[in-house]
């Protein structure tokens, strides 16, 4: 039986790991915390996952109180798997001390926030304890089909690598400060806006971005061929700040961050574009904050994947109605890839998916939404297989050596971009 710590739980996240009960854990989960709104939000997530009607879970939070969380923690030890969530500034240094410590920690991205940082995951990757990330992408079907079909070669035909125009893989995703989670409008900490505390535009979700292309290229199949950095920029975000005050609970913009009030707004340096070489194949990697969710509306991504036999897309936006589409297209014989589609989704591995010609060399592929649960769902699984690899003492070599590389890279795009940083100010 497993026990779960939780320390300065400050991102829902944390609470998403509790979604569904686990038979190999204490329903007994200790929290090591400063009082405040962030603590109020978590215990509040928690027992609304206990009250619920279907499903509900029987989680005990035993919370402990303290001026210096990780002290208390450190000197008590009540479990042997600590949950990280929330400021990611000073994150890499907690976690050093608590995998010195022995404890194994399942911790959000991102880890790295200044450059500094990397030297301290090096240490929590080297061995022992097993440190790993919340990192849910490789577990949603849509991702999963994809990888499914950039692997057959039929299909796809390897990245296209050869002198082409555009990148062979290319991420876009657009999120927005104020949205909803859970039915319930989303509140995020002062800090959540302040990219020391919680990470620039080059290493929060581009964190997400690198851990896919690596995938999708196979790099863990070539440990060293790591990621290299050809180019990163960055730009800043104008929040209101009456929308700022809405959307963190607080009265006023804290002294923390008062630097960065233009006018009526907040600059929050917050977005970033990264181009970077991994296993021959140029990335490029877009991401943009937006202020509020549209009604209706939420963020938005799109997947480019161009092969030597077919292009593979993946949208999400208003104009798919705000579902993940997939569509294939031919680069060449249109013959030959619709029969190689439909012989990779009849195969017994993609129940209830199929794919429709919607016009003479493209076909988009439909997944039934009971399969595409969301993100959300994958939280609970992150931490059943990390118990796993406890319980049967296994070490993600591949899983460290891979997190290391992303952010090697990511730790370069912090530096490239410090300079847009230090202009817009």
């Amino acid at each position: 039986m497993h026990t779960l710590t939780f320390l300065e739980p400050g991102h829902f996240h944390a609470t998403l790991t509790l979604r569904a009960a686990h038979a190999a854990l204490s329903p007994e989960v200790f929290v090591y915390a400063s009082k405040g709104p962030e603590l109020d939000d978590f215990l509040a997530l928690v027992e609304r996952f206990n009250r619920r009607a279907e499903r509900p879970t029987d989680w005990r939070p035993r919370v402990r109180l303290s001026t210096d969380p990780l002290a208390q923690l450190l000197v008590e030890r009540p479990g042997d798997v600590v949950v990280l969530a929330g400021r990611n500034g000073g994150k890499a240094r907690v976690m050093r001390r608590l995998h010195a410590s022995g404890l194994h920690v399942l911790a959000d991205k991102p880890w790295l926030v200044d450059p500094a940082d990397l030297a301290e995951i090096q240490a929590s990757l080297a061995g022992g304890p097993i440190a790993r990330e919340m990192m849910t992408g490789r577990r949603d079907v849509i991702g999963r089909l994809v990888k499914r079909l950039v692997d057959d070669a039929p299909l796809f035909g390897g990245f296209a690598t050869d002198g082409a125009a555009a990148p062979a893989l290319e991420q876009e995703s657009v999120h927005h400060f104020e949205k909803r989670v859970d039915g319930a409008p989303l509140r995020r900490p002062w800090w959540f806006f302040d990219p020391r505390v919680q990470g620039s535009g080059a290493v929060d979700i581009p964190t997400h971005q690198v851990d896919q292309a690596q995938w999708l290229l196979d790099a863990d199949a070539a440990p060293g061929d790591v990621p290299k950095l050809l180019a990163a920029r960055g730009w800043s975000t104008r929040v209101p700040v009456d929308i700022f005050t809405r959307i963190s609970g607080s009265a006023e913009v804290p002294s923390e961050l008062r630097g960065a009030v233009e006018g009526d707004a907040l600059r929050v340096f917050c977005n970033a574009e990264l181009s970077y070489r991994l296993r021959g194949v140029t990335v490029r990697a877009a991401t943009r904050w937006e202020v509020s969710s549209p009604p209706g509306g939420g963020d938005t991504s799109r997947l480019i994947l161009r092969g030597r036999a077919a292009e593979i897309r993946v949208e999400l936006s208003a104009e798919t109605g705000f579902r993940r589409r997939v569509v294939v297209e031919s680069r060449g014989d249109a013959a030959d890839t619709a029969r190689h589609l439909a012989r990779v989704l009849t195969g017994g591995e993609w129940p209830g998916v199929t794919a429709r010609a919607v016009g003479s060399a493209t076909h988009e592929i439909d997944v039934p939404s009971v399969l595409d649960v969301g993100h959300e769902a994958h939280f609970a699984e992150l931490l059943d297989e990390l118990l796993g690899w406890i319980d049967t003492g296994h070490k993600p070599a591949a899983l460290a050596a891979r997190t290391l590389a992303k952010y090697t890279l990511l730790a370069e795009a912090t530096k490239a971009t410090a300079r847009d940083e230090a202009a817009s100010r």
